[in-house]
């Protein structure tokens, strides 16, 4: 059996999806790329520029690179997202065990056997969302999917509800056939996207995306957005969820989702310290956010869907020691007084 095809097998019985190969020649969307970070639209992610000549350059990842591994792992169950105005929407993949901790066993088997099937001296390196690749771009070339509209991987196998890793190795390996756009003249993710963060097919300005500013973004959420995230707390699936291509998704092997974390309740949350994050969350991919980033999130989201019930708990919030925490709890409670102001005036001041 072929090197190749051996890797696909043993890829297939350590849970993965779907395995594609591409070569490590520099990604197609190099000027794209550079372009939209001389744009600022990655917003606060320096990391992104920081490693620009990595991400478009593998051989500068892994000297004498020759080939690239793409592998799919499906996060797709039936639960959507809560939309009533007591519990906080947290996007799919993060309602369960942290998937960089989920796969990196995996992940490290099959480098080791990717290695392993080499002559003396190949050298193979793994990621899962963490290297610094032009991912999305080499999953494409390799196969695996294609970029749609929303800048997201699709896949005809698996929809796109799936994380994408890779292993980048000194072995030379067959490539597969490219994928090819295949989205048509379907454009119902970018009018689903609610802060129109998607500007255009294949644009997407971070700065306005509710994933981005749910979780890369550590400082205050822009007020002209905040009314636009409803009850989001962490992430977004808007743009994914209305994609066609979901009908051919399965159901998740590897992640198991976490009942605990499908609606939890807003209150509930805001009333967290430190060591009660700690333990609700450790474990998932919630824990980035830290506690001050989840409850200024959940701050707006009461500020967006909260009653005036919701007043007396951001009333102490507003007195939180971290002052991200209380700038978003005062501003949740003007946004609630204010609806409760609008709702009882009379509709017509003439009759008065």
């Amino acid at each position: 059996m072929k090197s190749e095809d051996l890797i696909k097998a043993r890829a297939d019985e350590l849970g993965f999806n779907d395995c594609r190969i591409t070569s490590a020649d520099a990604p197609k969307h190099v000027a794209e790329f550079r372009a939209w970070l001389k744009e600022n639209r990655h917003g606060e992610m320096a990391y992104l520029e920081r490693n620009a000549a990595k991400r478009v350059n593998p051989e500068l990842v892994l000297p004498e690179a020759r080939s690239i591994i793409t592998l799919a792992t499906n996060y797709a169950r039936g639960e959507s997202s809560p939309t009533d105005s007591t519990s906080g929407a947290i996007a799919r993949y993060a309602r369960s065990a942290d998937y960089h901790e989920v796969l990196m066993e995996p992940l490290r088997t099959l480098n080791n056997y990717v290695t392993g099937l080499g002559p003396a001296g190949t050298r193979s390196l793994w990621y899962v969302d963490t290297g610094p690749l032009l991912e999305r771009d080499l999953a494409q070339r390799a196969g695996l999917g294609f970029a749609g509209k929303h800048t997201n991987l699709i896949s005809r196998r698996l929809g796109n509800w799936f994380f994408i890793s890779e292993i980048i190795t000194t072995l030379q390996l067959e490539t597969d056939t490219p994928e090819h756009n295949r989205c048509g003249n379907c454009t119902r993710c970018i009018a689903a996207c609610p802060t129109r963060a998607i500007t255009g097919p294949f644009q997407l300005d971070a700065r306005r995306c509710i994933s981005y500013l749910t979780i890369e973004l550590k400082g205050s959420i822009p007020v002209e957005l905040r009314p636009l995230l409803g009850n989001r707390i962490y992430g977004c699936d808007d743009c994914l969820a209305v994609c066609p291509w979901n009908r051919f998704a399965r159901a998740a092997s590897i992640l198991k989702a976490r009942n605990d974390l499908q609606a939890p309740v807003l209150l509930d949350l805001l009333k967290l310290d430190d060591a009660g994050f700690k333990r609700q969350f450790a474990g998932t991919p919630i824990v980035r956010t830290k506690r001050r980033g989840l409850l200024r999130n959940v701050c707006v989201a009461l500020g967006n869907a909260g009653g005036i019930n919701a007043l007396p708990e951001l009333e102490r919030a507003s007195l939180d020691r971290e002052p991200l925490i209380a700038e978003h709890a005062r501003w949740a409670m003007a946004a609630i007084e204010g609806r409760s102001k609008m709702a009882i005036s009379p509709r017509h001041p003439q009759e008065l």
